[in-house]
């Protein structure tokens, strides 16, 4: 008898052939549905990905930023940028706003990474601000009033094929391009981050999360799966932010660094959806969505509301809806613990059995 370490449950096993169905049909839904689902469904996608990578660095490796709003305004005006200044196609750019926002990130790093608690929050706040204001001076794309993508750069790579095979107007075409891109970029993000969480790194994350003096005491290097963990975001959520503005077309300081849009809804979707697990930014905006699309013509009630819910799952359920349901079904699609299993292996013939 032999026993091994794993980390996969029955539900987990369930959970990904749901995943490699639901996926074939996310693929093939531009094929079926209207080009107002298709718009809600990149919004969705979007949103989790900013939301993965802030669960990401705040739930797995705590590090509570509120200023990650400025690598999706400098991803988003990096792609305006080269697709402007330097001629290149905006999909073939959208990795030059991941590498962009990395080096952004460094210096952030720098400054931000001698502040703890409170004030690492109020840090990347600042250093956001700071990003926002120095964008706003970029005359050549528009200084504070923003500028739009030209019609030649909307033709991007793959516009003109999907025009034509599924027979739509480029307009169309542009917004199942874009989709498509974010279904790529979403699940590559949550397979990313849970073969992270399962690898050895992912064990040295949770042990800075929970105790940086106990976890140095083993070997981790608390300062490197930090340097890790915040470049990791930051190039994703960079990435994110040009294909958002690719499919917006239009951009300006205040609505790419917007803090409410970038920062705070994300935060409010993890933290509803349950901070520290990948399932709970996938309850989260899905739970965002459907209030947004209920009370967003109410106005301000629609914040309140947002602000209230908020509030009542923190009070009432601290580690967010999908972490209330896991606490209480011991259901997990995502499992990173690792669990002893005990296999005998096929040769061996039960005790006192012989062979005639």
């Amino acid at each position: 008898m032999s026993t091994i370490v794993d980390t996969r449950t029955t539900a987990s096993r369930i959970a990904g052939v749901c995943a490699v169905l639901l996926l074939a049909a996310a693929i093939v839904a531009p094929v079926f549905v209207g080009r107002g689902v298709i718009q809600d469904l990149f919004f969705i996608l979007t949103m989790l990905t900013l939301a993965q990578f802030w669960n990401l660095l705040a739930g797995y490796g705590g590090l509570v930023s509120v200023g990650q709003h400025a690598f999706v305004g400098i991803g988003a005006y990096t792609l305006f940028g080269a697709g402007l200044l330097l001629g290149l196609d905006p999909v073939a750019a959208l990795l030059l706003c991941g590498v962009v926002a990395v080096v952004i990130a460094v210096p952030t790093a720098f400054f931000a990474f001698r502040l703890q608690g409170a004030y690492f929050a109020i840090g990347t706040w600042v250093v956001a601000e700071v990003v926002r204001l120095s964008v706003a001076q970029w005359q050549a794309l528009g200084g504070g009033s923003g500028t739009s993508l030209p019609p030649t750069a909307r033709d991007f790579a793959g516009t003109a094929w999907v025009a034509r095979v599924l027979d739509v107007r480029d307009a169309a075409a542009r917004d199942i391009v874009t989709y498509w891109l974010a279904l790529a970029l979403a699940v590559a993000t949550c397979a990313g981050v849970y073969a992270l969480l399962r690898s050895k790194r992912g064990l040295a994350l949770a042990a800075v999360r929970d105790n940086v003096a106990a976890a140095q005491a083993v070997g981790v290097d608390a300062q490197r799966m930090k340097w890790l963990v915040f470049l990791i975001a930051a190039f994703g959520t960079g990435i994110a932010g040009g294909l958002i503005y690719l499919q917006k077309g239009r951009i300006s300081p205040d609505a790419a660094f917007s803090v409410t849009d970038w920062t705070a809804f994300v935060i409010f979707i993890v933290v509803i959806g349950g901070i520290g697990t990948i399932e709970g930014p996938i309850i989260g905006v899905l739970v965002f969505f459907a209030l947004q699309s209920l009370l967003a013509d109410y106005g301000s009630t629609y914040l309140i509301v947002l602000g209230a819910l908020g509030v009542v799952i923190m009070l009432f359920a601290p580690r967010g809806l999908w972490g209330l349901f896991a606490a209480r079904t011991g259901i997990h699609l995502f499992p990173v613990r690792r669990r002893l299993r005990r296999t005998v292996p096929r040769n061996t013939q039960p005790p006192g059995e012989t062979h005639g």
